[in-house]
């Protein structure tokens, strides 16, 4: 499709709501929706998943037949998601670090190890760019081995040697870390993978029994100068990530002591989960946000609607709305894609060697499928009561508008497109009834209508 000036395009969604019996059968009044694609917000940068701790390898052990299926859904944009962002795991057990044995100093020589496989995930991030070749691999560091750490423990939090405030008997490991990631991602090269994100840190402010590190802001910044300057040494084009923090009110406070420190610099990209807390306001930055890691762990579920339940599809496609399109997030990562268990930790199960797919799973398809990698979020005003509304200007040329209904009944919207020069449109669906289903959308005279089906999430894909 090609994009007519002047560079304000405005649409309008008149917007009726189908009455259900208890409710009147005069219609609400109609409300205007105004696309301004002349204010820019950010750019999307994908959305993804991880198999770290074993679960890639689980997914190579498959036979060929359901190992395909399994990556379809997860890879292909045709016949699955079409994720594009693979979060993996630098390993700091002595089973899956590449520095198993701690060479006694920071200074001393040390010695690395590497199979080639890292627990099957080189293979995962191989498939992911086979699927996609502009596929995003985080790699991420849950903790620093244990012998570069105040409690000497890979688990149970504990510091890295050498940050502010935090000594050790075998002084400051900070340089030894960076050069630990660094040559990770060099290994990972050797293997034809590029590792275009790298993180150092994972919910440092949480300390469970596995591994884990923890950080303050200032302790953050100490160590990201030191790994700038060594991924900048090594010639490598990494982009760094910080840090994955386990709620939006954690990320925002140890964000705030980075910048306390001018540790921003340092970084490229923020990271943050959503456990503990869910955004309720924007981060305070220039930088790209990423939500790299939730789920849920209740027994596994395939509803997409039915109550509002925390582990349905509905909640979900709820949730990255609101990220999106209220708190402009770049990026979007479930914790683990696929697994074979009964839980609801992942989004796609082969349980009994069948593929079950989750409604969370379609939530996501419905975002990864149709706002490519590079599209970029464009203002929208005026949406009618109970519908959200996101506009996105993909790389390809096509434009895709995604609306999430929150009400019981179906809204009809007509959309005038008078100004484009569009070809077509085509919509789809998720609800109780379809799974990325195809819903009927008419293109006639410069105008696209669609009814969008209540609790539904909707796509309009225009050509």
């Amino acid at each position: 499709m090609r994009w007519t000036r002047p560079n304000i395009w405005t649409a309008v969604f008149l917007s009726t709501v189908t009455q259900g019996l208890r409710h009147s059968k005069l219609p609400r009044q109609a409300s205007t929706i105004v696309v301004d694609t002349s204010t820019v917000h950010q750019t999307i940068d994908g959305f993804g998943f991880s198999e770290a701790f074993g679960h890639a390898a689980e997914i190579q052990a498959l036979d060929e037949d359901l190992q395909q299926q399994v990556l379809d859904m997860l890879f292909d944009p045709s016949k699955g998601a079409g994720f594009t962002i693979l979060r993996n795991r630098i390993g700091s057990t002595a089973g899956t670090s590449i520095e198993p044995t701690g060479p006694g100093s920071p200074d001393a020589e040390p010695t690395y190890t590497w199979d080639g496989d890292d627990s099957g995930q080189v293979w995962l991030s191989q498939q992911a760019i086979k699927y996609n070749g502009n596929s995003k691999i985080y790699a991420d560091a849950w903790s620093a081995p244990g012998y570069m750490k105040t409690n000497n423990d890979e688990a149970n939090g504990g510091y890295l040697c050498g940050v502010t405030d935090q000594t050790c008997q075998t002084e400051d490991w900070k340089q030894a870390y960076a050069d630990y990631l660094v040559k990770y991602v060099q290994l990972y090269a050797q293997e034809g993978v590029d590792i275009t994100h790298l993180g150092f840190l994972n919910e440092p402010s949480y300390t469970p029994d596995y591994s884990s590190m923890n950080s303050d802001g200032q302790q953050a910044a100490d160590f990201l100068a030191v790994l700038r300057s060594t991924v900048k040494d090594a010639g490598l084009s990494t982009s760094l990530t910080c840090c994955d923090d386990f709620g939006w009110d954690d990320q925002a406070d140890l964000l705030s002591g980075i910048q306390a420190t001018n540790g921003e610099e340092f970084v490229d990209i923020i990271t943050v989960h959503t456990y503990a807390s869910q955004p309720t306001y924007k981060m305070n930055t220039s930088k790209p946000v990423w939500m790299t890691e939730a789920c849920v762990t209740d027994p596994w579920s395939i509803t997409w609607y039915e109550s509002g339940a925390e582990s349905e599809g509905y909640t979900w496609a709820n949730r990255i709305f609101t990220a999106i399109v209220d708190y402009d997030v770049s990026a979007y990562l479930y914790w683990i894609g696929a697994e074979a268990a009964d839980v609801n930790s992942f989004l796609v199960n082969w349980r009994n060697d069948v593929i079950e797919t989750s409604g969370r799973f379609w939530a996501f398809a419905q975002w990864s499928r149709y706002v490519q990698v590079g599209a970029t979020r464009v203002n929208v005003t005026g949406s009618p009561d109970g519908v959200k509304t996101g506009a996105f200007r993909n790389p390809d040329d096509t434009f895709t508008m995604n609306f999430l209904n929150t009400n019981d009944d179906s809204v009809t919207v007509s959309v005038d497109l008078s100004g484009v020069a569009a070809s077509g449109v085509k919509g789809y669906v998720t609800d109780n009834n379809n799974s990325l289903g195809g819903l009927n959308a008419t293109f006639s005279g410069g105008i696209v209508g669609a009814s969008l089906p209540g609790r539904s999430m909707v796509a309009l894909v225009l050509s």
